[in-house]
């Protein structure tokens, strides 16, 4: 079995961590860490039978995870001073959005750009109040600095001078060229206040932008952790919602990101063992490529299908912008690339 496998079914709660042998703890571990889940490994199997070095390792996850959730959730809270002013309102996303919501999926989970939601209309106002308080650019080229502002969901990365934290100032959750359009201002409109008074998305947008997350906007990179998310996300909204999957099938039909979370729910299925509603149980031939490619690591976390990752690679750049336009981006790139390493 690949470790990759081992992995998944010790969070699905298929593999006695007790019978594992030091040898197999150890492509555990490297692709838990490849995929920034060993701290979500340590929670699931806290308390587990482990080896005394593994139990160890765990511990110091689960106390550094705690220190970083702290972190991300100051640094979510230090983004709504600077926009009080400005009386911008803004939405948490992704992984600050499922700490400040208190969500299992939360438990270890490494968070690391601040990613926040706000209207279209504010995004001007949000990137001068943001840089009035500290937070500059990451990216100066003309290029990318144009690439985001003209094609992409977001303004280009910023990080603050002094606390090194990133921010990621959405104003969509798909690139504006993309082959889906969602509708933003149904995200932002219909969200919901947690305790702590930030606005995260409701139960099914979330869930629906962790299936784009995972399948619409990327090659699969970190692939387990989405789908574990999305695992956690269904099961804990559909446990206290009976009507919890009709509203994720019409809020997805709805962005338009239905085929993206049929798949996911198929994948959190068959990696995960999520429990799925009449209607959602049926197996679709090409759903085997992406459990290859989310499965395709070695001993040391390292991919071992370069040629499957090449092609969800394309793939994904391919969903984001027309053929021509892709063309030109690339060539851009290779050729940016090119000179970078000759000169």
């Amino acid at each position: 079995m690949s470790p990759a496998q081992t992995l998944v079914d010790l969070l699905a709660g298929r593999c006695e961590p007790g019978e594992l042998p030091p040898r197999a703890w150890e492509g555990v571990i490297g692709v838990a860490r490849a995929e920034a889940m060993l701290a979500t490994l340590a929670h699931r199997l806290e308390g587990a039978s482990l080896p005394p070095s593994v139990a160890a390792l765990f511990a110091d996850q689960r106390a550094a995870a705690k220190v970083a959730t702290a972190q991300a959730l100051w640094e979510a809270e230090m983004a709504r001073r600077a926009l009080a002013s400005e009386c911008i309102e803004f939405v948490l996303l992704k992984g600050a959005a499922y700490a400040a919501a208190g969500l299992s999926c939360s438990a270890g989970r490494q968070i690391g750009d601040l990613d926040i939601l706000v209207l279209a209309a504010d995004i001007r106002r949000a990137e001068n109040e943001l840089l009035e308080a500290g937070w500059e650019w990451v990216k100066s080229d003309p290029y990318d600095d144009h690439y985001y502002r003209a094609h992409m969901h977001e303004l280009p990365p910023m990080i603050h001078k002094t606390r090194d934290r990133m921010i990621d100032v959405h104003h969509t959750i798909l690139p504006r060229t993309h082959r889906i359009t969602p509708d933003a201002l149904a995200l932002v409109s219909d969200a919901v206040t947690t305790e702590g008074g930030f606005a995260v998305l409701c139960p099914a947008d979330m869930t629906a932008h962790c299936a784009a997350h995972m399948l619409a906007d990327g090659d699969l990179q970190g692939g387990l952790r989405n789908l574990w998310d999305f695992h956690c996300l269904t099961r804990d909204f559909a446990a206290a919602d009976a009507g919890f999957w009709g509203r994720l099938d019409a809020r997805a039909e709805l962005h338009g990101l239905r085929a993206a979370v049929r798949r996911a729910a198929r994948l959190a299925r068959d990696l995960y063992g999520s429990a799925l509603p009449p209607g959602w149980d049926e197996q679709v031939g090409g759903d085997a490529w992406y459990r290859r490619r989310l499965l395709a690591r070695d001993d040391w976390g390292r991919p071992t299908d370069r040629w499957l990752e090449q092609v969800f690679y394309i793939r994904s750049h391919w969903l984001r912008m027309p053929t021509m336009m892709l063309a030109r981006h690339l060539w851009t790139k290779w050729r940016r690339r090119r000179h970078h390493f000759a000169g």
